[in-house]
């Protein structure tokens, strides 16, 4: 998960104090700038996903997964110019599909939980208008551990209208390599490494263009080595009944470039646009477009109906069940590498009155915590391939005072 980091809006208040003549001069009248309070976003979700392609068996056989995650990410200001950011998530999943590893016994992957935890800091420089920052973030299920660190820059023109911003991040993982039951030969490693490290660059430049219509282009470059492939992948062939190991090459340059513009039409209602290109050194190409158009009642509450259109072509390395030779050197059945079409669309609902929906005294805490608002999203997804998924998302947004 990428960092957001929020920037301050300080309040400055003079205080002057007056004296008679005969008083010595009085010292240097000083602004005092109150800290914005820190903000806690407590998330979570709920997935659910069907379809008869899975990569476990080869790409043929149920799909089925249901997902529960929940998440919160905590922004605090520790100075008029430094932020903390704290990101601690978990996924509590079932896989019908991860189940199928060993036919014959219920698999360690047939349901697990994924923690994950993101710590960022960023401090702004206000004379010169840059933002740096720093992360440091991780993640750990049963069979995968990851650790990234990443560093960020960001300026803003003079008059606040335009920004640039960079971005790298490297991660650092490693697989515990879980072979298929019927292929695990006495302890023989069937993939060449249990390491990946993936090395991304990104840069966003937002700019204002006039009072309705904001535009951002970003761009990605993104590489990636070792075990890219999935161990306890199967893929079946022409030749023989028995499956071998799904074999990908050990290395992947992505280069993705995406542009985003949002039109203000009047007081009730926005249009947001994105539209995405992908490309990759394995052969696959993708366009993505997605629109979304919030519609106020009122000053508080809001609805946006969305709706997503994704195309993509299929990798060099991918053929559906038993299309595949044993003279290839790189074979898949993952369909997520496949040719296919998808869409999503859906709703999101928001509520967040001016003064908040209410304050709450909590125990850790002598200030009123205000509960600002919610927001909830539904969405459907289905792909050409006949995957089909539900999620229901949610947001419950709170501010903190400072002592």
């Amino acid at each position: 998960m990428q960092l957001r980091y929020i920037g301050l809006l300080m309040a400055c208040t003079l205080t002057t104090s007056a004296f008679a003549q005969s008083t010595p001069a009085p010292a240097p009248a000083r602004r005092v700038r109150k800290l914005d309070p820190a903000e806690v976003n407590i998330l979570g979700s709920y997935y659910s996903q069907d379809g008869n392609h899975s990569p476990v068996t080869g790409g043929t056989g149920t799909e089925q997964l249901t997902d529960v995650t929940p998440a919160v990410i905590v922004n605090v200001p520790l100075d008029t110019v430094t932020n903390l950011n704290v990101n601690f998530g978990m996924d509590f999943y079932s896989s019908a599909s991860s189940d199928k590893i060993d036919f014959n016994v219920s698999s360690a992957s047939s349901s697990d939980l994924r923690t994950h935890l993101n710590v960022g800091i960023s401090r702004r420089n206000s004379a010169t208008r840059i933002t740096r920052s720093l992360t440091l973030g991780g993640s750990t299920e049963y069979d995968y551990q990851s650790l990234s660190v990443g560093a960020g820059w960001a300026k803003e023109s003079r008059d606040g209208n335009r920004e640039l911003s960079l971005n790298a991040t490297v991660y650092y993982d490693i697989w515990t390599r879980i072979y298929p039951a019927e292929l695990r030969n006495n302890g023989e490693e069937l993939v060449s490494t249990d390491k990946r490290q993936s090395y991304n660059l990104s840069a966003t430049l937002a700019q204002v263009i006039n009072q309705k219509m904001q535009a951002s282009l970003s761009t990605d470059l993104v590489y990636q080595s070792g075990l890219l492939s999935t161990p306890f992948h199967r893929v079946y062939f022409r030749e023989q009944e028995m499956p071998r190991v799904e074999q990908l090459p050990d290395q992947r340059l992505k280069y993705p470039v995406g542009l985003r513009v949002n039109y203000y039409l009047n007081d009730y209602v926005t249009t947001r646009f994105f539209y995405r290109f992908y490309g990759d050194s394995w052969g696959v190409t993708a366009h993505t477009f997605e629109l979304e158009t919030p519609v106020k009642f009122g000053p508080f509450f809001s609805f946006y109906p969305f709706y997503r259109f994704h195309t993509q072509s299929a990798a060099d390395y991918f053929d559906p069940y038993k299309e595949h030779s044993l003279s290839e050197e790189f074979y898949t059945s993952d369909y997520d590498l496949s040719g296919f079409s998808s869409q999503k669309a859906g709703i999101g609902l928001r509520y967040s009155p001016l003064f908040g929906i209410r304050s709450l005294g909590l125990p850790f805490t002598k200030n009123k915590t205000l509960f600002k608002g919610i927001e909830v999203r539904f969405g459907n997804y289905w792909r050409s391939d006949g995957l089909k998924a539900f999620i229901i998302s949610t947001d419950l947004s709170f501010t903190m005072p400072h002592k």
